[in-house]
């Protein structure tokens, strides 16, 4: 296990996992792990704000393919940034068979966010993904793998194929993905395709970079999925991320019969608790989600048998996360004062999981600010992919407008509760889109359960706490345990004589 890290920073998105926040861990010899959750959105919009730094522009001059990163900065640049109320300009839709300047920019910018993130270190990232949302798979893997990814991270379902796309794409080979759809039929097309070599050849005859393949992580919450994907994934396993119902963002649902307790929320019992002896006995490395952000939990961790810990929320209102300030300040005020609270919405969430919410003020967490929002779905990386009575594929979300929804075959109390995380996540990193020059799309903060016990890592007297002050944190937990460790073989191999002297 002492060549795996004790600590991953779990990979919030969109965008709370930066690459300033994956580099300034990865540098500490922990794992920093990026969001691959809507880069291609996130670049763009980082470009129409004028690119603040010239990050975008040092990873686009770093692009292996020189003409296709201009492409992209004169497609989407503006030189000083747009104005406050100016409407950001949209990317093209994903789609089943998309189009070339989205594949493109979807390679791209995962490229230039892994590339970001291992800049002034050696020690491996990784990439976080959402099974859920398979449309970008293809390209958004092969542009972290072009820029050296050394960890692809994935959950929100069961991602058996990707490790045989990660060995395919190691070779530049031509890779395929299945695409879930809805009321499909045996005989229906639902297979994604993508050719780097086709897409991705330099026109000066250069040969494209040797690429390693990363390690794959499955983020699970069951024996039975670790199982699953061991015996049936298409490649090599490396290991998991076993991640409880206290995590933030996506949970898995409980399995059995649904529950509610008096707050409304999902009572998860005994069938949800993972046994870790048998995962130990599945011989790969694995390590422990969802309220282990303590010193202490990660000592536990260790001494059931796992490589070690990975952490969400802590890091996701430190300094270098990509979280925007005045919801960091605000929710680490209310940590403080003791009023910090999550809810696990069960239908906020297009994807039908449980999704957790952080209470702010201001934010689409209050139910009468999500009621003044415009029903609208214009970035659509939660949508379901459907089976039109034509045969085609088509594509529905149920936090669209009502009867848009229903006329594409859905049920109209589907669309009850069910909010456009799309937008609020891009607004939670400071690019929300602004519509008719007046409204302006507000952010819905997740967090998991431990967002009150944040304040502890705040130096005295300090408003703001860093990756750095959460590692040092958690690593008392390991030193812990190795002293307990050395301690019992020392006492397990000495003499009485010895002992008593």
């Amino acid at each position: 296990m002492r060549n795996f890290p004790a600590i991953i920073q779990g990979g919030m998105g969109a965008g709370v996992s930066s690459w300033r926040l994956a580099q300034a861990v990865s540098k500490l010899g922990q794992l920093g792990v990026v969001s691959g959750t809507a880069l291609d959105s996130i670049l763009a919009r980082r470009l129409q704000d004028g690119d603040p730094g010239g990050h975008m522009r040092r990873g686009l001059d770093h692009f292996p393919i020189p003409e296709i990163a201009e492409r992209i900065w004169r497609t989407y640049y503006i030189p000083g940034g747009k104005t406050e109320r100016a409407p950001y300009k949209s990317v093209p839709s994903h789609s089943k068979d998309a189009p070339v300047e989205l594949q493109e920019l979807c390679v791209v910018a995962n490229f230039v966010e892994v590339f970001l993130a291992r800049e002034g270190h050696n020690n491996p990232v990784g990439i976080n993904y959402l099974e859920k949302v398979q449309l970008p798979h293809l390209a958004s893997i092969y542009g972290a793998m072009l820029a050296g990814v050394g960890y692809i991270l994935m959950g929100a379902g069961v991602p058996l194929k990707i490790p045989g796309v990660l060995d395919r794409f190691a070779n530049h080979e031509p890779a395929t993905y299945l695409l879930q759809v809805t009321g499909a039929q045996e005989d229906d097309d639902r297979t994604m395709f993508f050719a780097p070599k086709q897409l991705f050849t330099p026109n000066d005859g250069r040969d494209l970079p040797p690429l390693s393949r990363p390690k794959f992580l499955a983020i699970i919450a069951s024996n039975t999925l670790a199982t699953t994907m061991l015996k049936k994934a298409d490649g090599v396993v490396d290991g998991f991320v076993i991640e409880g119902w206290t995590a933030g963002g996506h949970n898995a649902p409980p399995r059995g019969k649904l529950q509610l307790d008096a707050a409304g929320e999902a009572i998860y019992g005994e069938r949800d608790q993972v046994d870790l002896e048998k995962v130990s006995a599945l011989g790969v490395p694995f390590w422990l989600a969802g309220g282990y952000g303590w010193p202490e939990k990660l000592a536990e961790a260790l001494a059931a048998g796992a490589a070690g810990v990975q952490v969400g929320t802590a890091f996701a209102f430190c300094e270098e996360s990509g979280l925007r300030d005045d919801y960091k300040q605000a929710l680490l005020a209310n940590a403080v004062s003791g009023d910090a609270r999550v809810f696990t919405d069960l239908v906020a969430s297009p994807t039908n999981f449980p999704f957790k919410v952080a209470r702010l003020e201001g934010t689409v967490s209050e139910p009468e600010v999500y009621a003044a929002r415009p029903r609208i779905c214009d970035l659509g990386y939660l949508r379901e992919s459907y089976r039109t009575p034509e045969g085609t594929i088509d594509y529905r979300c149920s936090a669209e407008p009502v009867t848009v929804y229903v006329s594409k075959g859905g049920k109209a109390e589907n669309t009850v509760g069910r909010k456009c995380l799309c937008n609020a996540l891009m607004a939670n990193i400071g690019h929300p889109q602004a519509r008719n020059g007046k409204f302006v799309e507000d952010g819905m903060v997740t967090s998991g359960n431990d967002l009150i016990g944040i304040k502890r890592f705040l130096p005295p007297g300090a408003s703001t706490y860093t990756a750095a002050d959460v590692i040092a944190n958690l690593l008392l937990g390991a030193r812990a345990r190795v002293v307990r460790e050395n301690l019992t073989l020392a006492l397990s191999s000495s003499s009485p004589t010895k002992l008593s002297s």
